[in-house]
C-alpha cells in the first residue's frame, strides 16, 4: 500500500476503518452466538490523545468470528460470543489496534496507534447495518 500524506482525504477513512472494528462490541443475549454479529459495521472515532483527524466513519465486516475490511486497508480481528472484539488494522506506514465490545446493533471501545507518524489514541463507536 501506497504511504500518504499526514493529513490527505484517504487517512481519515483508513482510520476511522479501524475505528469502525474497534467499534463492534457490547454483549447481549440474543447475540451471544457466534455469527451473531455478521454484517457490516460502520465505526465512527474520535481522538483523545495525539495528531490525529477525528470524526471519520469507515466499513467494517464481520463473518462469524472473523473482523475484516469493508473499504480498504489490512484489517484482521475477532470477536468472541459475548461480543468483545479485537482489531488490528494497517494503512501504508500507519497501523493501529484496538478493542472493544459489540451488542446488538451497537458497539463501542478503544484504539491506539502510529498514524502518519503521531502516537494517538482514542474511541471508537459503531451501528450495524
Amino acid at each position: 500500500m501506497a504511504d500518504f500524506p499526514r493529513f490527505s482525504k484517504r487517512f481519515p477513512h483508513r482510520l476511522a476503518l479501524f475505528a469502525v472494528l474497534v467499534a463492534a462490541a457490547l454483549p447481549s443475549t440474543a447475540d451471544a452466538r457466534i455469527g451473531g454479529y455478521d454484517g457490516v459495521w460502520n465505526v465512527t472515532f474520535a481522538t483523545t490523545r495525539g495528531n490525529c483527524s477525528s470524526g471519520y466513519s469507515v466499513p467494517f465486516t464481520v463473518t462469524g468470528n472473523r473482523v475484516s475490511s469493508a473499504g480498504g486497508g489490512r484489517v484482521s480481528g475477532r470477536v468472541n460470543r459475548g461480543g468483545a472484539v479485537a482489531v488490528q488494522v494497517a494503512v501504508g506506514a500507519s497501523h493501529a489496534s484496538g478493542g472493544g465490545r459489540l451488542a446488538g446493533m451497537a458497539g463501542a471501545g478503544w484504539w491506539n496507534g502510529i498514524i502518519s507518524g503521531d502516537r494517538c489514541r482514542g474511541t471508537w463507536q459503531a451501528t450495524r447495518s
